[in-house]
């Protein structure tokens, strides 16, 4: 029985006095959440509740496609991280035991799930094989904030998939997007699937699932047919006037304009004109690369490490002014560097640029790559709205990233030696995939989108009970008998159902109810009575209706299925 006179679901009038996001603000208000220190949240019964429901879809759909649960330990020996080369992953939690050992705290499960697939494994016969569990992990979070949606600690679905070859691999990172889309759909949230970057995970292929809302941390970039995040999405720049082409680059002098808006004040040329000259370090051979965007263009620093293939580093002033020229001033012309120029600025047809004359207060008017300089053509700018895919704008907008899936390939059976035999006895690599899925994310993604003025509004697979029950009558009263029976006879048929049958107000009962957001609202008091009639508030959209006491609860089981 779930009476809210003993549940433990303490609401709050007030939000946080630092929470920004409305699933911070809304969890804390509505019981579900606390916190226990920066990053660090308890999961409350009722909060948990939705939690539970949000792994449990997961879990039917993870088992629907062959996957196999199991349980991995937070607390890991280092080694392993260190052969793989993650161990110095900043946001790495590091310790060492009583007796001086290595050890940290999982952020992710490769290394241990490839280990015991290592060990196990010996023939093709063996695979391929589908690992998940669900588990907590830890992450050393520079800057944790908006309640759930960065912490330190957290519990996420993670599976691993091994398979005998990249044939393989792609078979079962195609079961696992089928199982992500219908995982979404079950939770009742608006969802895009777009492509990702690898990041630290490695590999050869990534995407993500996003939940659409103003609180995201993540930009996604949309046009009909294609959706990616801003790390790695492509699309063809908007063109822009070029001033005309001169015979040769042109001396001018700019006194002071070491920004972009300050040249183009000066010189009268769209942003869009001038050559932005980004150096950069490659970290691997200490290198210096200059790379080169249109003056309106920003570099997108992963696809710029993509492309180079390695970390690197911003240049410092000191170095840019022995290899270059003054900081602020300088440019690709004459410039003893490889240089990595946008395709942006190699597409944009005829004319010519402005750049930076490699000396104090000066610039160079009339550049034209090609002739004035040699490039490498990179992809290397953050897209823009505007921008076009297949002849269609682009738009970008925030969304919380609840779910990604990667193509391992061997980037982690290599380094831990997990082979086997294949057909004819030869000893080959095990290709993985690695899919996560967060819970704790999709929670807070299903507040922001779905909450009003007064309070949360849960798609009904996930709300933490179906039904409140909202009785108005003191004990020993006619409608509190009524409420109660009511209460058993809506258990029975299978909601899962919270009756606030405690001594308060209406008006507290009622904003207690709207800011927990079940689905369905019954409310029973004198009035009820009398009119023959319960009042049955639909949560989205406060909808009201009419049911008649005879046959309250069967009516209440019949309009469940159509609800949100």
């Amino acid at each position: 029985m779930t009476l809210l006179s003993g549940y433990f679901l303490p609401t709050e009038r007030e939000p946080p006095a630092d929470a920004e996001a409305i699933s911070h603000k809304l969890m804390v208000r509505a019981g579900l959440i606390r916190q226990v220190g920066s990053g660090l949240w308890s999961w409350l019964p009722a909060g948990w509740r939705t939690h539970q429901r949000i792994v449990q879809i997961i879990r039917e759909e993870m088992d629907a496609i062959g996957g196999q649960e199991l349980l991995m330990p937070v607390l890991q020996p280092a080694d392993p991280w260190k052969r793989t080369g993650r161990y110095e992953i900043d946001e790495l939690f590091k310790l060492r035991d009583r007796r001086d050992a290595e050890l940290v705290l999982a952020l992710t499960h490769e290394e241990i799930v490839t280990g015991h697939v290592a060990a196990a494994v010996r023939s093709y016969r063996d695979l391929p094989l589908i690992l998940y569990h669900f588990q907590i992990k830890e992450r050393d979070e520079p800057r944790p904030r908006a309640g759930v949606l960065r912490t330190r600690e957290f519990m996420m679905k993670d599976a691993y998939t091994f398979d005998r070859d990249a044939e393989g691999l792609d078979a079962q990172y195609q079961l696992h997007v089928g199982a992500y889309d219908r995982i979404c759909d079950r939770l009742g949230i608006e969802w895009y699937r777009v492509e990702g970057d690898v990041g630290m995970m490695g590999g050869t292929g990534a995407h993500e699932y996003m939940a659409p809302c103003p609180a995201g941390e993540n930009d996604v970039a949309l046009a009909p047919g294609y959706a990616a995040n801003v790390e790695v999405a492509s699309a063809v720049a908007q063109p822009v006037a070029l001033p005309a082409a001169l015979s040769a680059p042109e001396l001018v002098q700019t006194p002071n304009a070491t920004t972009i808006e300050a040249l183009v004040n000066q010189l009268g040329v769209p942003a869009g004109a001038t050559l932005k000259a980004f150096p950069v370090v490659v970290e691997s051979d200490g290198e210096m690369r200059l790379v080169v965007v249109r003056g309106d263009h920003r570099v997108n620093e992963i696809k710029l490490q993509n492309a180079l293939g390695q970390p690197f580093r911003a240049a410092r002033a000191d170095e840019i002014e022995r290899r270059l020229g003054p900081p602020g001033y300088i440019g690709p012309v004459g410039a003893q560097l490889p240089v990595l120029l946008d395709e942006a600025v190699a597409a944009n047809g005829s004319g010519s640029y402005v750049a930076g004359a490699n000396e104090p207060e000066a610039h160079l008017r009339g550049v034209q790559p090609g002739r004035d300089f040699r490039y490498e053509t990179v992809d290397v700018r953050e897209v823009v709205a505007g921008d076009t895919v297949n002849g269609a704008a682009l738009r970008i907008e925030p969304a919380i990233e609840i779910g990604n899936i990667f193509k391992l390939g061997t980037r982690y059976s290599e380094p831990l030696n997990a082979t086997y035999l294949d057909e004819h006895g030869q000893t080959q690599l095990v290709y993985m995939g690695s899919y996560g899925f967060g819970p704790a994310r999709a929670a807070a993604a299903a507040v922001e989108q779905f909450a009003d003025e007064h309070g949360i509004s849960w798609p009904r697979a996930i709300a933490p009970f179906d039904v409140e029950l909202v009785g108005l009558g003191k004990p020993g009263t006619e409608e509190r008998a009524f409420a109660d029976r009511l209460y058993d006879e809506l258990r029975q048929t299978g909601l899962q159902i919270l009756y606030d049958e405690r001594d308060a107000g209406p008006g507290e009962k009622f904003a207690d109810a709207e800011l927990l957001g079940c689905p369905l609202r019954l409310t029973v008091g004198r009035r009820t009575l009398g009119s023959g009639e319960i009042e049955v508030q639909v949560r989205r959209g406060r909808e009201s209706r009419a049911v008649s006491i005879r046959s309250a609860a069967q009516a209440v089981a019949e309009l469940w299925p159509d609800l949100p």
